[in-house]
């Protein structure tokens, strides 16, 4: 059982950044891939980005690709997301998920078994 916190979250002008961390508890971090997802009123819920359990590999939604960076921190079993150059269209609520993994990322929510509570993320035009 893994347990995840998201937090980070909040209001920024289009253009700005912000920083998404997710703190882990529970099993051994490491063991886990983890990835980002967001989801939106009236919209399903989409992949940002995930991160293999080395840190090693990583992928991004074509959306968010050269504005959002993946990293992970496994001695502070922190995982955390890079936000720059936002848009209002990345207007949502963040969540932050794992699963047990070798080397593979994995970028659909039911790949996924434990999930944070979400952080809300909102971008003024």
């Amino acid at each position: 059982q893994v347990q995840l916190v998201d937090s980070g979250g909040g209001l920024v002008q289009a253009g700005g950044s912000l920083r998404l961390s997710c703190a882990a508890s529970g099993r051994t971090f490491s063991n886990y891939a983890m990835g980002w997802f967001r989801q939106a009123p009236g919209k399903e819920r989409e992949f940002v980005a995930a991160v293999s359990w080395s840190g090693g590999s990583t992928h991004y939604a074509d959306s968010v690709k050269g504005r959002f960076t993946i990293s992970r921190d496994n001695a502070k079993n922190t995982v955390n997301l890079q936000m720059n150059s936002l848009k209002p269209e990345d207007t949502a609520l963040y969540y932050c998920a794992a699963r047990s993994s070798n080397s593979y990322v994995y970028t659909r929510p039911e790949q996924y078994n434990f999930w944070g509570q979400g952080t809300q993320v909102t971008v003024s035009s």
